[in-house]
Parts: C-alpha cells; sequence; structure tokens
C-alpha cells in the first residue's frame, strides 16, 4: 500500500485526508467473487414460497403503525420508491440487468398501464400519501420513455405518494437518447439527479460491446446538466471489458475526472456467459488478462485519488463536498438496493418487472418476464414471485454487514443491546476469520470494537462476508461480481 498525494482544488470547508490506495500485490490477493450486499441476505438466497400474501401483509403492517420511527411528513417514516424501466434500444454486450430490447416504443404505454395498476393495489394496503424522500428511476434505459410518458409516470407517483419537496429524484440516462431539451424536461417534471450510462470512452472498447457513444456527447450532455442546475450528476464506468488496456482505461479515468462528476462508480465486468446471454457475443480472447484487470484497477483508483476523489466503498468515489462523501465522513452512510445512500434505512417500495421491495423484516421480488408481470396483474393479484421473511440471526446479521459496509465499524456492545446476543461467543468463528484479515492490514480489532484500515474500504466487501453464513459454506461464489 502506499500513499498518494492530492492535488484538487475543494471547499476550505473540506477536510482533506491523506489518501491510501491498495497495490497490485494486494488487489491480486483478494481478485475474489462475492455480493454487492445491497440486501441482506442476498437476492440469490429469495424463495419461491415468499409470495403476494405475505408481502401485502408487511404492507398493512406499516400502514397501521405508520412504520418504525416518525419522518419529517406526516409524522411517518419516509419511503423510497423505485420504478424499473426494462426496454433499451439496442444490447449493450456486458449486460446483465433485466431488460427487453426493442425499438418499438408503443410497447411502454402497456408497460406503464401495467405499473400504474401495480401501484393501486400495493396502495390498497399501503394506504395513499405515504411519505416518500427517495425516487429512482433505472433498467434497463429509463430514458426509453417519452417525455409525456415520464411525465404520466412522475404524476402517478405523486398521486400515490408525497413525495418531499426536497427530496432526492434521479434518474438513470443513457447518453445516447436525450438532448439538452430531454434534460430540461427532466428536471422540468421534478429530476434534480442524473447518473450517465459512460462505460468507456475508448471507440474500440465501445465497439466490441455495441455501445458506440462518441466522448463529445457525452461532455456536451455533462455541461447542459450543470447549466440546467442538477444537483448531483454521476457517472457509471466497467473496468474489465474486451479490448481495454491499463493505459486506456488510465485515458477514461483522466478525461472523465476532467470534467468533474459528483459521483463515480466504476464496476468490474463479471463475465459470466452462461448466465447472460448478450455476453456470448463478447470474444473471450479480447478480455483483459487477470494481471492486466489488476494493474488497470490499481491506475484508475490512484487517477481518481489524484484528482480530489473521495473512496466512499465498494467501487463509488464522491467529491470531497458531495453529499455522500460528507454522509461518509458524519457516519451517516446507508446502503439499500440502488447502492450507496444518505437517505435513513428506510422500506423501499419497488414497481415493475423483477423489481425487489424491502418492507420491515421483508424482501419480495416481483415476476422477471414481461408476460408474467402482465398475467398477474390482469389476474389482480400482486406480481410477487418469490421474497424472503427474515429471522433472528438474519437480522442482526444484517445489521452486522450495514454496518461494515457503510460505517466500516463493528461495536460489540451495541450489536448486544439491539439484538440480545452474545457478540464473542455467538461470533466467535468469524472473530477468527477477522483476525486473519487484522493481520493482512484491513481491519483492526479492539476489545469490543472491530474498524476497517483505510486500505480496507477497498475491500470491504471481503470483509463482509465474514458474516454472510451461507457464503460460507458456498462453493458457486463465481455468480457473484468481482469485490473489487
Amino acid at each position: 500500500m502506499h500513499i498518494d498525494a492530492m492535488q484538487t482544488h475543494v471547499s476550505d470547508a473540506v477536510k482533506v485526508e491523506p489518501v491510501w490506495s491498495p497495490d497490485d500485490e494486494l488487489l491480486r490477493r483478494f481478485d475474489l467473487s462475492g455480493p454487492r450486499y445491497t440486501s441482506y441476505p442476498t437476492a440469490d438466497r429469495f424463495v419461491e414460497a415468499f409470495g403476494a400474501a405475505q408481502y401485502k401483509q408487511a404492507l398493512a403492517e406499516r400502514s397501521s403503525t405508520g412504520a418504525a420511527g416518525v419522518g419529517h411528513l406526516g409524522g411517518r417514516s419516509p419511503l423510497s420508491v423505485y420504478v424499473h424501466i426494462p426496454f433499451c434500444e439496442s444490447v449493450c454486450y456486458y449486460c446483465a440487468c433485466n431488460k427487453v430490447v426493442t425499438r418499438h416504443y408503443e410497447r411502454a404505454a402497456e408497460y406503464l398501464d401495467a405499473v400504474e395498476q401495480e401501484l393501486e393495489l400495493q396502495l390498497q394496503w399501503l394506504g395513499r400519501g405515504q411519505p416518500v424522500t427517495q425516487v429512482h428511476l433505472g433498467g434497463g434505459t429509463p430514458t426509453f420513455l417519452s417525455d409525456a410518458e415520464l411525465a404520466r409516470l412522475m404524476r402517478v407517483l405523486r398521486a400515490g405518494f408525497e413525495i418531499a419537496p426536497d427530496a432526492e429524484c434521479s434518474i438513470e440516462v443513457d447518453p445516447r437518447t436525450v438532448t439538452r431539451e430531454r434534460l430540461a424536461h427532466l428536471a422540468e417534471i421534478g429530476f434534480n439527479r442524473l447518473s450517465f450510462g459512460v462505460q468507456d470512452i475508448d471507440p474500440e472498447v465501445q465497439q466490441a460491446v455495441h455501445r458506440v457513444q462518441p466522448f463529445e456527447q457525452v461532455i456536451a450532455l455533462m455541461q447542459d446538466a450543470r447549466d440546467l442546475k442538477f444537483e448531483s450528476i454521476n457517472v457509471d464506468l466497467i473496468h474489465g471489458l474486451p479490448k481495454q488496456t491499463p493505459e486506456s482505461l488510465a485515458n477514461t479515468v483522466a478525461q472523465m475526472v476532467k470534467l468533474r462528476p459528483d459521483r463515480i462508480a466504476l464496476y468490474a465486468y463479471a463475465h459470466l456467459p452462461q448466465r447472460f446471454k448478450p455476453q456470448r457475443r463478447i470474444d473471450a480472447a479480447q478480455l483483459p488478462t487477470a494481471g492486466d484487470r489488476v494493474h488497470m484497477l490499481s491506475k484508475a483508483i490512484a487517477g481518481f485519488l489524484a484528482q480530489g476523489y473521495v473512496y466512499i466503498g465498494m467501487d463509488h468515489f464522491a467529491l470531497p463536498d458531495d453529499a455522500l462523501a460528507v454522509a461518509k465522513r458524519q457516519g451517516r452512510l446507508h446502503r439499500n438496493f440502488q447502492g450507496y445512500s444518505t437517505q435513513p434505512d428506510c422500506d423501499l417500495i419497488a414497481l415493475g418487472v423483477s423489481a425487489i421491495s424491502k418492507v420491515g423484516a421483508i424482501y419480495s421480488q416481483n415476476a422477471k418476464t414481461l408476460p408474467e408481470y402482465y398475467d398477474t396483474l390482469r389476474s389482480g393479484e400482486l406480481p410477487v414471485v418469490r421474497g424472503v421473511a427474515l429471522n433472528r440471526e438474519d437480522l442482526v446479521r444484517r445489521a452486522i454487514i450495514m454496518a461494515i459496509m457503510c460505517q466500516g465499524r463493528l461495536d460489540f456492545e451495541s450489536i448486544e443491546l439491539a439484538h440480545r446476543v452474545d457478540f464473542r461467543r455467538d461470533f466467535a468463528p468469524e472473530l477468527e476469520r477477522l483476525a486473519a484479515l487484522e493481520k493482512q492490514g484491513l481491519v483492526k480489532l479492539d476489545t469490543g470494537t472491530m474498524e476497517l484500515m483505510p486500505i480496507g474500504w477497498y475491500f470491504v466487501r471481503a470483509v463482509a462476508m465474514v458474516f454472510d453464513k451461507p457464503l460460507q459454506s458456498d462453493r458457486a461464489r463465481e455468480r457473484y461480481s468481482r469485490v473489487i
């Protein structure tokens, strides 16, 4: 490990800490696969024995109790709302999302009809007017919808929920599908945060993954977004793509940081053609070697840090005065199915095909195909096909894993008081595994605490995996993405 000098222009109010970044050897040592922990238990542990009846019960319980805690709207704790838009105009070969590739734009109207029907069914149990402080549209490509359709969707959400005036309203944007005028429309209907899917700016890499978008287009849209006063702009990048090299990715990083997006996500490409059909079009011989992949990640991290970005956790970076960076410094980071968030831990109502909701101690997932999603709604039933109700052990392990992922710290006594466990007795095997990580410099164990070292944040998923009980005996970890 080494310390990189930071050269950046940031607010005087922002305290800049020394920056630690991992070297190639440490990255190589932890070049393994594992969950992203947007939930615990993870979605692959959901069961089909869980159905609409259990989800309705959870909604009704929230409605009757007002949820756990009091929010700043209407006396109830606020919700997060997610809507999945599955449609894409063309297929990106690396993609592992639930999507429908089509140029039949009329299909969007039928889908919005179904989403509106699903919302009405949920509101029968949840109740109308619940406070919402976070709205996110993901996909697929949400900007596949027309301006009128996006406006309709936002009207439907506002009719069902009480969306706070200062709510975070974000949307994933394919730069190829928007113009300055479209961005202005997004701002007009209430979106204040954008996430641009860039992936890589190298033309050869773009051709290899069937996603060609001139970098000049991204530059122009970023400027348009700033002119339109969007509160936050995120950029998604991917490392490990075909024809990528450490040098080409370093150039992508250098060019992107010049644009100063507020947040950057650098995801690792997981080549699983046996699971994701579009990836079969990728020539495996063009993928970077394991050594090159590790080296390019190391150079990319150094590039972000050298330009003043703060490492948030996993694959996320942010400018020092961004809300995520501030939340991390203040110990207020949270995590949900959209990733790291400044929002307090709250229930998530998800709408659309394959969407996953979290209400209290349950997770539920909708049908993964449009025919099944539509058919279930036509019968007047919620399209829940699987999920899980957390037991006592799940709840304590979720609390531990989320504390590691978000605060980078465990206070054993706090866990004991909240969940009535004897931490050292009940988690003796896990403490032994943490001791091994301490020897490698990732964590520091004290009498009653465990804390991530600065370098440990890069391997936070590996540390969290220590407490994932099913994973310890799981021999099929390769279904997950790389931990870095």
